[in-house]
């Protein structure tokens, strides 16, 4: 197996570009896939309406809750995607073709032999599931059948997320999002139509499925373009013991983390009401939108942190976490500003004016969590690369344990605000752990102390309009004003003092490229 591959020669080997390159692919990356996930979103928007109003309320709430019911298993896959990602990555790294074509092949089988039990499982008790879960007597055959059609699509997405992993080892984000995003816009854009025509619940996720259907064969064709030995038949039994470890250490973490996500909306409603849990959700999602970069980041980072765990890529490997760290903090402290500023009347507008009273204190505080919380994006992203889920999973069950003591308490004592101090406390402390523990495992680290004078200078710059915006309740014209000035006078600061001599001439060489292509398509 593995160990004919030994006559390949050194030509067929990638080149591992420098770190300014790598970062280069890192952010490229990054961008894509925020784009893959902001127009899904987007289309999704603007066709729910449509959605409900053809469906009814109702029916419309059931095709949520049969759409949703599998998400629920999404660690069924035994974390083959991440696993497959991280071996193949570093099979490409070395150039080991046959091996990484095996690797995405040994993963797609056992992601399928683990995940295949509980699509059977949705598939033989969808009737009891829906009659359990009190879907109305009138729709339940149809929430029966569509849920039987929601698990096979369950199995098609799991494939899709394993056999797009040569266009990730590559960072080869554009053709990864692509596949990704015109399979995702199928259902925003199918299924209004479908009901337009008269179509039920049925015939609604029918449409996912045949979306899943088209990533998987788009993935399996773009990523058999880049890798010719993706179109094989064998497994390697070798690779399987390392990737069920992998994959078990994180199958746990996932487990814990969704309880996690999810402890304190539970308490919260029934401790205090369905209300307080809408005013609190809706700070919840708000807040989170400041995670989408630094998420999407993370399907780069690892596939490139993956290939250069080498001992003679070192100083790549810690140039590019501390780089991306870097990169982290210079534009999530402008956002969090951003996003305080405009929470109030945000929410005032698009939820209604006891949003606007109920939902801006937690969310300040979500903020000030989601702060720490981005800043371990990175370093879980490395710890990953190495492949020691396990330390997740151990984390999270003891946080977990933690957790609910400390929400019963802080939600008994203070209501939502209580749930975001909660949930705010639990990510600080976890990102500090997740560094301590990538420092220790990985051995790379970020000296946020000899930047720390400059990120307080650059808060302070930026804490004007969070203070007018936290004192007025009225959006004024001096925050018009209050907002490009400060944003200025912190983009100076970290030209000055935060940026490397090196990365100022990666981005002057960046804006350069881009200017000389607009000229040329102006030209054109």
């Amino acid at each position: 197996m593995s160990e004919n591959i030994a006559s390949i020669n050194s030509s067929a080997e990638p080149e591992i570009p420098s770190t300014e390159g790598i970062t280069t692919k890192v952010v490229k990356g990054s961008l894509w896939t925020l784009a893959g996930t902001v127009l899904p979103f987007l289309a999704s928007f603007i066709s729910i309406p449509f959605v409900i109003r053809f469906l009814g309320t109702e029916a419309y709430g059931v095709l949520v809750l049969v759409m949703l019911i599998p998400t629920y298993f999404a660690f069924s896959d035994f974390g083959m995607g991440n696993a497959s990602t991280k071996f193949a990555s570093e099979a490409y790294a070395q150039g080991l073709r046959k091996k990484e074509g095996e690797i995405v092949r040994t993963a797609a089988f056992i992601a399928f032999l683990f995940s295949f039990p509980f699509t059977a499982a949705l598939f033989l008790f969808s009737f009891p599931i829906v009659v359990f879960l009190k879907v109305p007597e009138y729709l339940q055959s149809q929430a029966s059948a569509a849920l039987k059609i929601t698990a096979a699509t369950f199995i098609f997405a799991i494939l899709g997320g394993i056999f797009n992993t040569p266009q990730l080892a590559r960072l080869r984000m554009d053709l990864n999002t692509f596949v990704n995003t015109s399979g995702k816009l199928i259902p925003a854009v199918g299924i209004p139509l479908v009901l337009y025509f008269g179509g039920s619940i049925v015939e609604a996720v029918s449409v996912a499925l045949i979306a899943a259907i088209l990533i998987l064969l788009g993935h399996i064709l773009v990523s058999g373009s880049l890798l010719k030995e993706l179109f094989q038949t064998t497994i390697n039994r070798e690779i399987i013991k390392p990737m069920l470890k992998f994959g078990s250490g994180w199958m746990i973490a996932v487990v814990a983390s969704i309880l996690l996500v999810n402890l304190e909306k539970v308490f919260l409603t029934g401790m205090i009401s369905v209300k307080s849990l809408a005013y609190y959700s809706v700070a919840f999602t708000f807040a989170s939108m400041a995670t989408m970069f630094s998420t999407a980041m993370i399907q780069s980072l690892v596939p490139a942190f993956s290939q250069l765990l080498a001992p003679e890529q070192r100083a790549q490997l810690d140039g590019l976490f501390s780089r991306s760290i870097r990169l982290n903090l210079i534009w999530l402290l402008p956002a969090v500003m951003f996003l305080f500023v405009i929470a109030k009347p945000f929410f005032t507008i698009w939820a209604g004016e006891d949003f606007g009273r109920e939902s801006p204190i937690p969310f300040y505080i979500l903020l000030s969590g989601l702060f720490f919380n981005i800043l371990a994006f990175v370093p879980h992203s490395a710890i990953t690369a190495v492949g020691r889920t396990d330390v997740f999973a151990k984390l999270y069950w003891i946080e977990l344990f933690l957790y609910v003591f400390a929400v019963i308490l802080l939600i008994n004592s203070f209501g939502i605000v209580g749930a975001a101090m909660a949930w705010s406390m639990r990510v600080i402390a976890d990102a500090f752990v997740i560094i301590w523990l990538a420092r220790r495992i990985v051995g790379v680290s970020f000296k946020f102390t000899s930047h720390f004078a400059n990120l307080i200078f650059g808060f302070l710059l930026l804490l004007p309009p969070m203070l007018f915006a936290a004192f007025y309740d009225n959006f004024s014209f001096w925050l018009i004003v209050l907002l490009p000035f400060s944003t200025a006078l912190y983009a100076l600061l970290i030209w000055k003092t935060f940026l490397e001599r090196e990365e100022k001439i990666w981005i002057k060489t960046g804006i350069y490229k881009m200017l000389k292509l607009e000229n040329r398509n102006s030209v054109k």
